[in-house]
C-alpha cells in the first residue's frame, strides 16, 4: 500500500517509515499539516497516519477539511493526546481509528491494515457473539449492553478470539497474532491476560464465553 505519514517528529517518523517499508509498504512522509492536507487531497494513498499536534495546520483540522471536501481515505490518528475527550473528538472529526503514543509497531500495523480492509468493505466494523460486542473503530467492548473496560492488549486478545469464534486457538497462535512473538518467551503472559479478560467478559453474566481446553488452548463460544 501507499501510505501518507504526517508527523513532525523526525525521529518518530523515521522509525515508522523504516518499519512500514520493511513490511512492503510505500510511505510518503511530510512534517506539517498544510503540506499533509495538500498531499492527502490527491487521493493517491490507501491510508493516512496523522499526528494531531502539527505545525502549520493541526491534525484534527486537516482531517475535517479532508472530509469536508468529500475524501474518504482512511485515517489513523497517532498522537500523545490520550484523553477520552481527545479520542472522541478525533473519531467524530473524521478519523477511522486512534492510537496513542508510545505505541507498539505491531499494533500500528494491525490498525492500518484494519482500516484499509474496512474501507474496501472486506471487514465489518463490529464483531459479535451472543450478547458480547466490540466496536473495531472506537475500540470499545460491551456485553448485554454494559460497557467493558479493556486495556489495549486485552482488546486485541478479545478481537482475535472473536475473529476465531468457535475455533480452538493455541497459546502459540496467541503469541504470534496478538503479541507478534514468534518464540516462546517462557512467561505466563498469555495465561495472565486471558485470566483478566475472562474476569471482565464472563464474571457476572449468565453464560461463560471464554473456555479453557486443558493442554490444547482456548475457545470463544456461546453454546
Amino acid at each position: 500500500m501507499k501510505l501518507l505519514l504526517v508527523e513532525d517528529d523526525r525521529e518518530t517518523a523515521g522509525h515508522i517509515v523504516d518499519a512500514l517499508q520493511g513490511h512492503g509498504h510505500a510511505v510518503e512522509h511530510v512534517d506539517n499539516g498544510t503540506e499533509g492536507l495538500a498531499r492527502a487531497m490527491t487521493g493517491e494513498h490507501a491510508a493516512l497516519i496523522v499526528d494531531r499536534m502539527l505545525p502549520g495546520l493541526d491534525g484534527l483540522t486537516l482531517v475535517r477539511r479532508l472530509r469536508a471536501e468529500g475524501h474518504q481515505t482512511p485515517v489513523l490518528f497517532l498522537t500523545t493526546m490520550s484523553g477520552l475527550d481527545d479520542r472522541v473528538e478525533g473519531l467524530e472529526g473524521g478519523a477511522d481509528d486512534y492510537l496513542v503514543k508510545p505505541f507498539a509497531f505491531v499494533e500500528l500495523l494491525a490498525r492500518v491494515n484494519a482500516i484499509t480492509r474496512r474501507a474496501d468493505g472486506a471487514e465489518p466494523t463490529r464483531l459479535r457473539l451472543a450478547d458480547l460486542e466490540i466496536d473495531l473503530i472506537r475500540r470499545t467492548a460491551s456485553r448485554d449492553g454494559k460497557a467493558i473496560e479493556l486495556q489495549s492488549q486485552e482488546f486485541r486478545l478479545l478481537e482475535y478470539l472473536l475473529h476465531n469464534a468457535g475455533r480452538v486457538v493455541t497459546r502459540t497462535m496467541l503469541l504470534e497474532n496478538v503479541w507478534d512473538l514468534h518464540f516462546d518467551p517462557r512467561t505466563n503472559i498469555v495465561e495472565t491476560h486471558m485470566s483478566r479478560l475472562r474476569s471482565k467478559v464472563d464474571r457476572g453474566f449468565g453464560i461463560e464465553l471464554i473456555r479453557t481446553l486443558r493442554g490444547t488452548g482456548y475457545v470463544l463460544r456461546a453454546d
